[in-house]
């Protein structure tokens, strides 16, 4: 399998931008969800699960210490006043802490009255401490948008579900340990820019791929990856 895309997504729930190379640190490739937009009256990192606007935005990272989002008027802006007056509730843009974001999902997606909280890792906005970087091959994905599910990494060929449990190899240096498949929610269904809302997309994954679509990895070499790179299980079966 090759890397056919690479894509980073800078600021948690929020469009990202395409990369041809990238490298991909402790945390993930650099600058994904380095960022999450804090609500000042719940302490939690906003979501597109509760607040959809945030699909509606692109955020650029520009650097370690820099991002600024794309407004859908076209404003370009990292200022909390001027997000807050977007969100129309205080908030802030807030990099990664030692805590980690406190996250929330609705427990039935068809209701979406009754909501679960968790925290996050430490150190960026990913949801989960067991992934730090997203795979999908173009055969799970089909005819699907992959902007629908904000993976990382898009893969010719098949098969990435069977390398749950196992290292595998990215290019000539990089190493993943690939933990788990990742579970989908009502975000998905979401509308955004070219993309209307579609409750049967999670309705399908639902039964058809009882909730799973793309694997989740943790880095454990890190460098640098491109499109193009070759991909799969590292010949040994054991890391470095």
């Amino acid at each position: 399998m090759q890397i056919r895309e690479l894509w980073r997504y800078p600021v948690k729930s929020i469009g990202g931008e395409r990369v041809s190379s990238v490298r991909l640190l402790r945390h993930g490739i650099e600058g994904d969800r380095g960022w999450g937009i804090l609500a000042q009256g719940s302490q939690m990192i906003l979501t597109a699960r509760r607040t959809p606007e945030l699909l509606f935005a692109s955020a650029h990272y520009h650097g370690p210490d820099e991002v600024s989002i794309a407004l859908p008027d076209r404003t370009e802006t990292a200022d909390d006043s001027v997000l807050s007056a977007w969100l129309g509730q205080d908030v802030s843009l807030v990099g990664p802490s030692d805590v980690g974001g406190t996250y929330e999902c609705p427990i039935d997606p068809g209701v979406e009255q009754e909501w679960v909280q968790w925290q996050g890792p430490a150190g960026s906005f990913h949801d989960s401490t067991k992934s730090m970087v997203s795979l999908v091959s173009e055969s799970t994905l089909g005819d699907w948008d992959l902007r629908r599910f904000r993976t990382n990494v898009l893969l010719s060929g098949s098969g990435e579900d069977a390398w749950v449990g196992e290292f595998v190899d990215i290019g000539e240096t990089v190493v993943v340990d690939v933990r788990k498949q990742i579970d989908r929610c009502v975000m998905i269904s979401r509308p955004q820019p070219g993309l209307d809302r579609d409750l049967d997309l999670l309705k399908f994954i639902n039964a058809k791929r009882d909730t799973f679509l793309s694997v989740g990895a943790m880095v454990i070499v890190e460098g640098v990856i491109a499109e193009g790179d070759e991909v799969g299980p590292s010949d040994d079966g054991v890391c470095c």
